[in-house]
């Protein structure tokens, strides 16, 4: 504050000595606009430009799944209390596009870029770029493999599919036949959320995965998935599904073969769909990992590091079982909770 005044001070001085150099002591009004416009100039340049408007990129992977759309809503809605402007991109979830959004959005010259990448290794030139250009990056839910980022804040991914074969293993007395929906693979959530139930499910001798595919996140992949699936194994116990589109999806089909109340289910993500379809009876869990909440972290972490304070580099909020007994109290946009930072 103190600097600014001084700023403020030295504006008036040079405004001074401008008006008095005018030819014979009189000054013309464009003579004085004019060293009105100098003296308002090194103001600003030694404040730092503060007057300007703060605006920060977003490049999201998608917005046609609920779960991202929360997420870019938590960001906008934070940086709002801050009144930094956002500049949002929908990379469709290919990465050739997300490549292209953060190429306009570096043109552009904003005080940050906020990732959440499509492809954790196609994602890395990118971020590279971003770091040749010298403009700080974060990333969010899924990591970037390479490139320099100031800060990543996400969800325990390994955790969150262990958590899912625990829960199965207990609801069927540690026994029966499961199948697994996995996700975008060349993201390290779908990644980790895969090895961490595959990892679980092993210490239980008496449970099997019949089968184990990809669904790429995605509500409509997984429903065709599932009816192949459903064709390929009369006995199915129970299913997980990594993300909650993928469980609705699979839903859908499961439904549609009347095999509902057979098989047990549980998702990721608990998105408000999920939450609808707990009450409705046709889910029986999902992970906890509330996206409103990590949007918000996101851009807090982002503001606070462009006004010169300190962030961890790694930042891991809670995730946890939530059971269709508990629905009705789930609060989506709920504070989230930091179980690690480093």
């Amino acid at each position: 504050m103190k600097r600014r005044f001084m700023a403020m001070g030295m504006a008036v001085l040079l405004a001074g000595s401008l008006i008095g150099c005018a030819s014979g002591g009189a000054t013309t009004e464009a003579e004085t606009k004019n060293a009105e416009t100098k003296a308002v100039e090194a103001s600003s340049a030694e404040s730092g430009g503060t007057a300007e408007k703060v605006m920060i990129g977003l490049s999201m992977n998608t917005q046609t799944n609920p779960f991202f759309v929360s997420v870019q809503q938590g960001v906008k809605d934070a940086a709002a209390q801050y009144g930094i402007e956002i500049v949002a991109t929908d990379a469709q979830d290919d990465p050739a596009i997300q490549a292209k959004d953060i190429e306009n959005l570096i043109a552009m010259k904003p005080a940050a870029i906020i990732v959440d990448t499509c492809d954790s290794d196609a994602i890395i030139p990118s971020i590279e770029a971003c770091n040749e250009a010298g403009i700080p990056v974060f990333t969010m839910d899924r990591k970037s493999n390479g490139g320099e980022v100031v800060a990543h804040i996400g969800y325990d991914a390994i955790k969150s599919g262990a958590m899912a074969a625990d829960y199965l293993a207990k609801e069927l007395g540690e026994k029966g036949k499961l199948v697994e929906l996995q996700g975008i693979m060349g993201s390290n959530v779908a990644q980790d959320r895969h090895q961490g139930f595959s990892e679980q499910i092993q210490t239980y001798p008496e449970i099997e995965v019949v089968q184990s595919e990809v669904a790429n996140f995605d509500r409509a992949t997984a429903m065709s998935v599932m009816e192949n699936i459903l064709s390929a194994n009369p006995e199915i116990d129970g299913l997980y599904a990594a993300n909650d589109e993928m469980a609705l999806g699979a839903i859908e089909a499961i439904e549609a073969a009347g095999r509902l109340d057979e098989i047990t289910i549980i998702g990721c993500d608990c998105i408000d769909d999920t939450i609808d379809a707990m009450k409705e009876g046709k889910i029986e869990a999902s992970i906890s990992e509330p996206p409103y909440g990590l949007g918000v972290s996101i851009l807090e972490t982002a503001h606070s590091y462009l006004e010169g304070k300190e962030v961890s580099k790694s930042v891991i909020l809670g995730n946890q079982v939530l059971e269709a007994a508990d629905a009705d109290g789930y609060d989506s946009k709920r504070e989230v909770e930091i179980v690690s930072q480093q």
